[in-house]
């Protein structure tokens, strides 16, 4: 699959680049990760605090994806965005994050301390990386 069969599906859209729109995006973003950093996660909030994670990560791809002139309507179609980007390591992380999100959100799974611990530190490190290569000075 491919990113382009999420635009023939209607799953994604051509659009104009929305520089507010990203800075709105980028914005809230670092006002979401400074609360959720307050934040401790235990047997009662890790499901919530990775979903909210995740939720940060998937506003900063979109924000990529607003700066390249597309619109997307579904989470899956990011990870082909990001594969199309060259991206394929951070399409794969991305992916897992959002199948973790889903059955969440979805299937009423649970996940550990632990694993939320880990999941952040890498979310993190990939919302650096985001910032840093492709939302610099924005």
């Amino acid at each position: 699959m491919k990113f382009s069969d999420f635009i023939e599906r209607g799953q994604a859209k051509k659009a104009e680049k929305d520089i507010s729109m990203v800075k709105s995006l980028i914005a809230n973003s670092a006002t979401d990760l400074t609360f959720l950093k307050t934040l401790q996660i235990g047997e009662n909030s890790a499901r919530r605090v990775m979903a909210c994670y995740y939720d940060v990560l998937r506003s900063l791809v979109e924000a990529m994806a607003l700066l390249d002139g597309y619109k997307v309507y579904s989470h899956e179609a990011f990870t082909y965005y990001l594969k199309d980007m060259g991206e394929g390591l951070l399409a794969e992380k991305f992916d897992r994050f959002r199948k973790i999100r889903n059955g969440i959100n979805y299937y009423g799974k649970t996940i550990s301390i632990a694993e939320v611990s880990e999941n952040i530190k890498d979310i993190l490190k990939i919302i650096s990386m985001i910032k840093t290569k492709y939302l610099p000075a924005l």
